[in-house]
């Protein structure tokens, strides 16, 4: 599946995509949220979930380069 092919997908069917073809990577907490990694094909893509309010904020794909990698580095080793 491509980046575009999962961005144009509803909401519903992005959670669906990840649960069923993704691997999970880890979890770390970011301020107000829990935020999932996962590992679609070889794009990673997190999920911003806000346990006060139990839903998910965003679901968007995470650049290797963006600064809150350092965030799952600490915990994992990602290639």
């Amino acid at each position: 599946m491509s980046k575009e092919d999962f961005t144009n997908l509803p909401f519903h069917q992005k959670i669906s995509t990840l649960y069923t073809e993704a691997t999970f990577v880890v979890g770390i907490r970011y301020y107000r949220h829990k935020v999932n990694l996962y590992l679609l094909e070889n794009e990673y893509i997190e999920v911003f979930y806000n346990h006060k309010l139990d839903k998910i904020d965003k679901i968007d794909f995470l650049p290797r380069d963006h600064s809150r990698m350092k965030f799952y580095l600490d915990q994992i080793r990602i290639e």
